[in-house]
């Protein structure tokens, strides 16, 4: 390669988080012990010296990719939910952490939808725990096909879904408003689904995820309180209470 040699190249790959993780071997003919190691330390997987036996060189390349394809399984198990696919709660406060650092410093707009799917108890009750699976796949699959690429879609737990939006509160509402309407529409095994919503704005003030989390949480609850199917915000949440305290008054 004009330029550039093997270790240029590898330094390059493995410096490139789109590209760290694809194998690197060095076919070549410097057999020094040196050289060997710099290739190594840079995070080759082997170093094959010349004259190749093609053989050899076959079955150690599928060696390497059988490991690979092992890593790249577990590394998914590591950060997937099992059932629906979504991303894990390891996952989510992981990525929470980083967006929110990133919050901090640029002041970039940051949002925390939390979902659970309404009456669930009740549709495990009915139809079945497949059912229940059924319902909470649908319910995942639709999100990410509906979601930016950019958005992390998790599932915390349960029958509660996280989704992570970097964008304002205003736009957030619209955004969730039309996956409200979508999960209605689903129809999973034939049943009417909704799923009620919280949705916060990370500020100044509130910038921690748990706090996010449990405030979401809140407005959650008052959307099941009120009669479900709802996307409630913080702001919202605190009108709702003012009007209560004042018919109380």
């Amino acid at each position: 390669m004009p330029g550039m040699d093997g270790y240029t190249v590898c330094r390059q790959l493995k410096s490139d988080p789109q590209t760290a993780s694809i194998p690197v071997i060095f076919v070549t003919g410097n057999d020094s012990d040196k050289a060997e190691e710099m290739g190594l330390t840079l995070g080759a997987i082997d170093y094959i010296t010349k004259p190749i036996r093609p053989v050899i060189v076959r079955s150690r390349v599928a060696v390497h990719m059988q490991l690979k394809q092992q890593r790249d399984k577990l590394q998914f198990m590591a950060m997937h939910d099992q059932l629906t696919g979504l991303f894990n709660r390891y996952f989510l406060v992981e990525n929470a952490e980083v967006r929110l650092a990133h919050f901090r410093r640029h002041k970039t707009p940051f949002c925390v939808v939390l979902l659970d799917i309404d009456e669930f108890k009740s549709i495990n009750d009915n139809y079945g725990h497949d059912v229940g699976d059924e319902v909470l796949v649908a319910a995942a699959k639709m999100l990410n096909d509906n979601t930016r690429k950019e958005d992390i879609v998790a599932r915390l737990g349960g029958e509660e879904l996280v989704i992570l939006m970097e964008c304002p509160l205003k736009l957030a509402l619209n955004k969730v408003e039309r996956l409200r309407a979508r999960i209605e529409a689903l129809m999973p095994a034939g049943i009417r689904v909704t799923a009620s919503f919280g949705v916060v704005e990370a500020t100044v003030d509130c910038d921690e995820l748990n706090t996010l989390l449990k405030l979401a949480d809140e407005c959650v609850y008052h959307s099941k309180s009120t009669g479900r199917n709802q996307v409630i915000s913080v702001s919202q949440l605190e009108e709702h209470r003012m009007q209560a305290k004042e018919k109380g008054n």
